[in-house]
């Protein structure tokens, strides 16, 4: 049983009077219609005005496939018949035949009407915004294109069906030609294009933008920052500076292809990235490999595949990236046998900059450290580090290489080196006060393994006293104070004595017994004679005070009645 309609309408029916949007649509405005009307009126005038001045060769012999010649061919009658509307409706219908007479049978039918009013929108990202009249099956770019003939990008749109066969299209300003098979731009539009370009250009013959002097582009001169050179088939040449390139608000390549139909920017000029690496010999080409990978970037960009400033990082990594041999370090490379001169540039204190050579005298193979941090292993005896910072690199060569630096650096292996290394990955402390602080920290350790006893093999009170003087020596004295506070019986008189030598009784009185102030009054005569052998032997290097700071504690040890020293 078939399914009743969903909807039932009957004539009159209110709902048959709502307005129904078009999406495309607009009222057009006076300023667009007059524009409009001016168009269509000089395309009735002359229904060749919207066509490009020939200068290419054509192929009429009687099997071409030439497309131009079978628009030129059709394009007559439509002209012959530019005011017989019924003519031009059913042309304009036609699904067969020229597709640029198609849509210009509509627009002349457009153009034979009173009002223009209603006007559909066409938009591209690359070419604009252009309103029309559409009528007939003509595409909506060859409409747009045909009614806007004097808008020196939106015209070439009608020709796209051509390009893709091979012919060529040079709009600008003050002109529109047809070059054929083969693309000749002419002086004109290479001028008009290169004034109008994303970036600005000095200059005639040799163009160069801001941050470039004439002759460095004239002369083909290689710069630190590094530009890019265009030589267009005319002789005209263009020089763009790194900085203008990394400014720039609309790409460059696009702001000229956008005049030629195909824009293909590449068979009009040639381009080529003017850099080389600091340090790399003049004498010295770069290899094979970096002036493959800078064609293919070249070309993508110039096929408007990414922006300005990605392509200047894409040349330099280029170059960078196929380089075998030396050092790598940010934009710069150091021969082998220039190790120094490497570490020399990175960014780091001498800490860092041995860390990172430890690493590198550990490897088997080439490296390659990203700016991601990612770390890849290369066949070439090469050493790439993206970033000159000691600490980026550190920090992606610690997980496989920390124990190597700790151990060929400060001796320490096994369950200690694990430790140290784990807390490091996880915190990712700056590599310079962490290498600082351990070496330090190292470096204390073993001065105080010129210390004659252990703390713990002393009697009481001369283990407080000998603990006070490492924790002072590590930490400093001020941070002593608290350990001195907390002592209990001769460790408080002892703890008196020590406050009392370095003069930090004032506000501590009060925590200490009287007993206790009262022995530890009589230790200090010993407890300071300690304290000034312990400062040059440990602090001043004094290696001869070990003497005198056994002669100190045995005294320290009589004054206090301990027991026996060992």
């Amino acid at each position: 049983m078939a399914k009743p309609p969903a909807e039932v309408s009957f004539p009159g029916d209110k709902s048959r009077r709502k307005k129904i949007r078009m999406r495309g649509i607009k009222q057009a405005s006076k300023e667009i219609q007059q524009r409009l009307a001016g168009n269509l009126e000089g395309l009735l005038d002359d229904p060749e005005v919207f066509m490009p001045e020939i200068r290419g060769e054509l192929d009429r012999s009687l099997f071409s496939k030439d497309k131009m010649v079978k628009t030129l061919k059709e394009l007559t009658t439509v002209a012959s018949k530019c005011n017989d509307p019924r003519w031009l409706r059913k042309r304009m219908a036609k699904r067969s035949g020229d597709p640029v007479c198609n849509a210009l049978a509509g627009s002349l039918l457009a153009a034979s009407e009173e009002e223009h009013t209603t006007v559909a929108v066409f938009k591209n990202p690359l070419y604009g915004v252009a309103s029309y009249i559409r009528r007939g099956n003509g595409k909506q770019s060859h409409l747009a294109g045909i009614q806007n003939y004097t808008h020196p990008k939106m015209r070439l749109l009608v020709w796209d069906d051509h390009a893709k066969s091979g012919q060529w299209f040079f709009s600008w300003d003050g002109g529109f030609v047809f070059t054929g098979s083969e693309p000749n731009p002419p002086d004109e539009w290479v001028d008009w294009s290169l004034d109008n370009a994303s970036i600005d250009l000095s200059g005639d013959d040799v163009r160069w933008s801001s941050g470039l002097e004439e002759a460095t582009v004239g002369d083909g001169m290689l710069t630190e920052a590094g530009w890019l050179r265009l030589e267009f088939l005319n002789g005209t040449v263009v020089g763009l500076s790194q900085a203008a390139l990394a400014k720039s608000e609309q790409q460059f390549a696009q702001s000229v292809a956008m005049g030629m139909m195909p824009p293909r920017l590449s068979d009009v000029a040639k381009a080529e990235w003017m850099w080389r690496p600091g340090g790399w010999p003049e004498e010295r080409d770069l290899p094979l490999e970096s002036e493959e990978n800078l064609t293919e970037v070249i070309s993508a960009w110039m096929r408007m595949s990414f922006d300005d400033a990605a392509l200047v990082r894409a040349c330099r990594s280029s170059i960078l990236n196929s380089i075998g041999d030396g050092y790598v370090v940010g934009t710069h490379w150091f021969a082998e046998e220039a190790r120094d001169g490497f570490l020399e540039h990175m960014v780091g204190n001498s800490e860092e900059k041995g860390a990172v050579a430890c690493v590198l005298d550990s490897l088997n193979t080439g490296i390659h450290v990203r700016t991601d941090g990612l770390v890849l292993e290369l066949e070439e005896d090469v050493v790439r580090l993206e970033d000159s910072s000691c600490h980026h690199n550190l920090v992606a060569l610690w997980p496989d290489h920390g124990l190597t630096v700790l151990d060929e650096m400060y001796g320490i292996s096994g369950e200690e080196a694990e430790s140290i290394h784990t807390k490091q990955q996880q915190r990712k402390q700056g590599f310079g006060a962490f290498l600082r602080e351990l070496g330090e920290s190292l470096s204390t350790a073993k001065r105080l393994e010129r210390l004659p006893w252990d703390s713990e093999a002393l009697p009481t009170p001369l283990n407080f006293a000998d603990e006070m003087v490492r924790h002072a020596v590590e930490n400093g004295v001020a941070a002593t104070v608290s350990k001195a506070r907390k002592g209990k019986g001769l460790e408080m008189a002892m703890g008196w004595a020590w406050l009392n030598v370095h003069e930090r009784t004032e506000s501590d009185a009060w925590r200490f017994d009287e007993a206790s102030r009262d022995k530890g009054g009589d230790w200090v005569p010993a407890l300071r004679a300690l304290w000034d052998a312990a400062e040059d032997l440990l602090l001043k290097d004094n290696l001869d005070a070990v003497q005198d700071y056994e002669a100190a504690m045995k005294w320290l040890a009589e004054t206090s009645g301990a027991g026996p020293m060992p």
